[in-house]
């Protein structure tokens, strides 16, 4: 008798508790598909014939979207001027992100707390705020319409946020590793190349991955500053697929945006080791 309150407690707090789990997987499962129908639309549309708005299963597989797609003035020229964009600024915003947060992470100041702050303020400023000012200087220095203006314009919207990550990743790099390397004669500039760089891997390939995504995404940039349309990227030629009048070539839009994934898929899958890898910092250091 005395165990009968017991179960009859314990009985409501167990299916409270599975009913609470059964609602959080069927919430992650909402957010699961929220996220895999555009994907499953794309991957399908791009193998239909007739393609729509919808997501269904093609009635017969094709690559005739691939094949009108595949060529060097829609897709071949876009896309290699995006891997210059994007490539030329993604090296400069991880080079000078390096160079300025090994100060940061190296070096007590009073003035390393306000200017980490000043420059993650920078990083809440709308792309659409500044875009006006920048416009108008690019014209005054010629760099309008370059590519070497967008590529610097690339790297200097990403920096900001790019110099707090590898400040981050670079303070769990132990310092006495660098004095070490000071007494048998090396400068700052080479252990931070040679030592604290190879040590932080994951965080260089964190924010590699980071500012070159941003950059390949990013549409608004190369719009307003390109204007020749041979030095378009991918990710504005795209907007030639949406026709007047709401037609829209909805298979060959997928088709392209398959293509157009291709290269961010790619660099992930190739330094997805640095990712899965700690720091390499067992042992090194001795109490």
């Amino acid at each position: 008798m005395a165990l009968s309150p017991t179960l009859s407690s314990g009985r409501p707090r167990l299916s409270r508790r599975t009913s609470r789990r059964l609602a959080a997987d069927a919430g992650l499962l909402v957010v699961a598909a929220a996220f895999a129908l555009p994907l499953a639309w794309v991957v399908l549309s791009s193998l239909d014939p007739h393609a729509g708005l919808r997501v269904k299963a093609p009635s017969s597989l094709t690559l005739d979207n691939f094949d009108a797609v595949l060529k060097p003035d829609i897709t071949f020229t876009p896309l290699l001027n995006s891997l210059i964009l994007c490539g030329g600024g993604t090296l400069l915003t991880v080079v000078c992100a390096a160079l300025a947060a090994y100060p940061l992470s190296r070096f007590q100041s009073r003035l390393n707390r306000p200017f980490l702050l000043t420059i993650l303020f920078t990083t809440s400023l709308p792309i659409t705020a500044i875009m006006v000012p920048v416009y108008a200087l690019f014209v005054q220095v010629n760099l309008i319409d370059t590519m070497q203006g967008t590529i610097l314009f690339f790297a200097a919207s990403q920096l900001p946020f790019a110099i707090w990550l590898m400040k981050n990743f670079m303070d769990g790099v132990p310092k006495e590793l660098e004095e070490a390397a000071w007494t048998d004669g090396a400068s700052s500039l080479q252990s931070l190349i040679r030592i604290v760089l190879p040590l932080m891997g994951p965080g260089v390939a964190v924010v590699t991955i980071f500012s070159f995504v941003m950059m390949w995404g990013n549409f608004f940039v190369p719009f307003m500053l390109l204007l020749t349309p041979d030095q378009m990227p991918a990710s504005v030629s795209i907007n030639e697929f949406f026709g007047n009048r709401g037609m829209v070539a909805y298979g060959q839009l997928a088709a392209f945006s398959v293509v157009y994934s291709t290269p961010v898929i790619l660099l992930y899958v190739l330094i997805s080791r640095r990712l899965g890898g700690g720091f390499a910092l067992g042992g090194a250091v001795k109490g």
